[in-house]
């Protein structure tokens, strides 16, 4: 798809200085621009690649001034980084406009569609489900029975939903994603050998959740795992059966939380945390990378390590774990002086 820029200006409100008509359809870095791309010139560290581009199209600030010649048409706006962020949803926006049910797919007749909906092929959607207007399911997902589904969510190619979850309005879901797995609940007996325990419950995500690539969010063994409104879950997570993750707390990589612990608004996780069962995580909280929580966190704690501790006092320990041999050395000398070992 080829817009002008006349097309892009009147989009982002634009000044056009250059040619108006010339057509770009893809989009580049401002270094690695060639010729029909658009890029942009936000920061000032860059500002030398704009007289060398290929780029057809550079999207600059209103205070931008060439000091040499340009090759590349200028769009002015206010602010050049949301604008182009700005061009990018717009983007997203139409190549995402798809609509329609594709061939071979299957969907339960007791399945009520909502207006505007597309369904890719090889997609299948059990009974008695409910989708809402202007949901896009990509090529072979999976959408099991009595899942609802609210209004402009977007299930990308591959995403699993399981019985009886609920999924809200505006969420996305990418790649490899299950929702309503089973947790890992299983009971031994006498000999030592484990008997599975029904997870009879289901997930809710509530509007505007944004599950990343192959995470996995396991059904409750009773009642609802939660996610709540405005969370957003990175690639390759875990999260285990009965948890709640409260409104805009975000999760990064590969970070793992144990059944039935619960999150708190406006966290900020860090990548490879692994957090236990059964605890409470207040509001507010920040955890470093690879730290590990075993214990309940009160609101606004920053903490880091395994076991984690307060962000401050681990920095602190972490300069005398570093210099441990030196001090070690020093502590044999004075031991030597004193008590006169050899």
């Amino acid at each position: 798809m080829k817009f002008t820029a006349t097309q892009i200006a009147g989009i982002l409100e634009g000044d056009i200085v250059g040619n108006p008509d010339v057509e770009v359809s893809k989009l580049s870095k401002i270094e690695e621009g060639t010729e029909g791309s658009l890029t942009f010139l936000a920061n000032p560290k860059y500002k030398s690649y704009i007289y060398s581009t290929k780029a057809s199209i550079t999207i600059v600030n209103k205070t931008f001034e060439a000091e040499n010649g340009l090759s590349t048409t200028l769009i002015k706006v206010d602010d050049a980084y949301k604008s182009f962020s700005k061009l990018l949803e717009y983007y997203n926006q139409i190549k995402m406009n798809k609509s329609g049910i594709e061939q071979p797919s299957f969907i339960a007749d007791s399945t009520t569609l909502g207006e505007n909906i597309y369904v890719g092929a090889f997609t299948y959607i059990g009974e008695n489900v409910k989708i809402g207007d202007n949901v896009k399911i990509f090529p072979n997902c999976y959408i099991g029975d009595n899942v609802t589904i609210k209004e402009n969510t977007i299930l990308f190619a591959g995403a699993k939903v399981y019985s009886e979850c609920i999924v809200g309005a505006h969420c996305v879901i990418n790649s490899g994603a299950i929702i309503g797995a089973d947790g890992f609940g299983f009971t031994p007996d006498e000999k030592g050998e484990y008997s599975k325990v029904p997870q009879t419950g289901n997930v809710i995500l509530e509007d505007y959740v944004d599950i990343g690539a192959a995470t996995t969010i396991d059904r409750a063994t009773l009642g609802s795992t939660i996610i709540r409104r405005g969370v957003k879950l990175d690639n390759q997570i875990q999260i285990a059966h009965n948890v709640e993750i409260g409104r805009n707390t975000v999760i990064a990589a590969q970070t793992g939380v144990a059944g039935s612990t619960k999150i708190g608004e406006s966290c900020i996780i860090g990548g490879q945390v692994g957090i236990v069962g059964h605890i409470t995580i207040g509001n507010n909280v920040k955890i470093q990378a690879q730290s590990g929580i075993g214990r309940n966190v009160k609101d606004n704690e920053v903490l880091q390590g395994s076991p984690a501790l307060a962000y401050g006092d681990f920095n602190k320990s972490y300069v005398y774990f570093k210099n441990l041999p030196k001090i070690m050395r020093e502590i044999n000398e004075i031991d030597k002086k004193v008590n006169g070992n050899s």
